[in-house]
């Protein structure tokens, strides 16, 4: 269903259209000749978007649908990126011998991840230690994610229903999905609520610095009930226009 929705406007990107947003491009900057791991590529679009771009770009997601079908667009747009699926916290042992290029230990320039990664995974300490073991000393590691503050919120955002920080797995009963909300698409549902200093100090006890943090007081994407776009590519949640922030990112350098 996403890969065919407008959300991510397969057609535009084969046509050339590059689908990272100003967010990212214009705080990583130029990737020409650097190696990237990308974590949780979801079916390669970003990665493809920055293989375009000159990086060598290994892609890493937990579905097998995703990376059968990011395969397929790398080899259709004759680009050289590579695919694994695998889950995010096995990466080190599964890449170790595998046809993929082997134990990858300190072998990437830029290790990235944006947009509704971190909210499926429970503990950060071990994500940020496979950053670690994958960049190179001086390696840089690059997100761009939603906020936590917009995840405190019902689906609907009438009122603060979760907590801002990691206190326990978040169960619900989800139905459609933020490519299409009447989507046939029933069932549950799991994910955490990371604040941002677990994010960051869970990136510093792993030998990374923090080089920039920033926050963004809209989305550059229509993903979120209740969304209105003020300006062009800039959507916050209607009657909270400017009020609460919706992204934040992240850079920081390996020691």
């Amino acid at each position: 269903m996403h890969k065919d929705s407008a959300f991510y406007d397969v057609a535009f990107f084969k046509q050339g259209k590059n689908m990272l947003t100003p967010i990212e491009l214009n705080e990583l900057g130029d990737v020409n000749g650097k190696k990237m791991l990308h974590l949780q590529c979801h079916f390669g679009l970003d990665s493809l978007c920055w293989a375009r771009m000159g990086a060598a770009v290994t892609g890493v997601d937990l579905s097998d649908a995703a990376i059968d079908e990011a395969k397929k667009l790398n080899n259709e747009m004759g680009l050289t990126a590579k695919f694994i699926c695998c889950n995010v916290y096995d990466l080190k042992e599964n890449l170790k011998g595998s046809p993929e290029g082997g134990d990858l230990e300190g072998a990437f320039d830029i290790v990235f991840t944006s947009f509704g990664v971190i909210g499926w995974l429970p503990d950060l300490d071990k994500w940020a230690s496979i950053i670690n073991h994958f960049l190179k000393p001086g390696g840089v590691f690059y997100m761009a994610e939603f906020h936590p503050v917009v995840w405190m919120f019902d689906d609907e955002f009438t009122k603060i229903e979760y907590a801002y920080e990691n206190r326990e797995m978040i169960v619900i009963d989800n139905y459609g999905t933020y490519t299409d909300r009447n989507a046939e698409i029933r069932g549950k549902e799991y994910s955490w609520n990371h604040s941002l200093s677990e994010v960051l100090n869970a990136l510093i006890k792993n030998g990374l610095q923090i080089q920039l943090f920033n926050e963004f007081m809209y989305s550059p994407y229509p993903n979120f009930r209740n969304s209105v776009e003020l300006n062009p590519g800039q959507w916050h949640i209607q009657g909270m226009e400017g009020k609460i922030p919706m992204i934040f990112s992240v850079m920081a350098v390996k020691r």
